[in-house]
């Protein structure tokens, strides 16, 4: 199992028809040798496995990946039950470049981003 710092940008949309490199998500996450998140080792660096969400014009948000349930989700509050943005079927997604990821984001809507690096963590 290795960390990877995951880097991923807004897609194209209505908003965005090129996309947004203004607008994205920094995820460390654990990965498998298949590219694919690890249950397993997210339980053991569950801690370490941090998100920040830049969004231009506004402040950054930091959290935590969390597995609720049979989903994964990114977690604001620590103090609340509930996380804040799921994620859509992460469990089934590859991590490479190129390949896209959905996160449903605070206001209800869900939201598409390409990724565009995938690196191990330098530890």
């Amino acid at each position: 199992m290795t960390l990877y710092h995951v880097h991923m940008t807004l897609a194209r949309n209505e908003e965005f028809p090129n996309g947004s490199p203004a607008h994205g998500y920094d995820l460390v996450v654990p990965l498998d040798g298949d590219m694919m998140l690890d249950p397993a080792a997210w339980k053991a660096h569950s801690k370490e496995c941090t998100v920040r969400r830049f969004w231009q014009g506004e402040a950054d948000q930091k959290g935590l990946l969390r597995h609720i349930g049979r989903g994964w989700a990114i977690d604001y509050d620590l103090s609340t039950p509930e996380a804040d943005e799921p994620f859509f079927k992460l469990d089934r997604h590859e991590f490479k470049s190129g390949e896209y990821l959905s996160v449903t984001e605070q206001d209800g809507e869900m939201q598409t981003f390409r990724i565009v690096t995938v690196e191990p963590l330098k530890s």
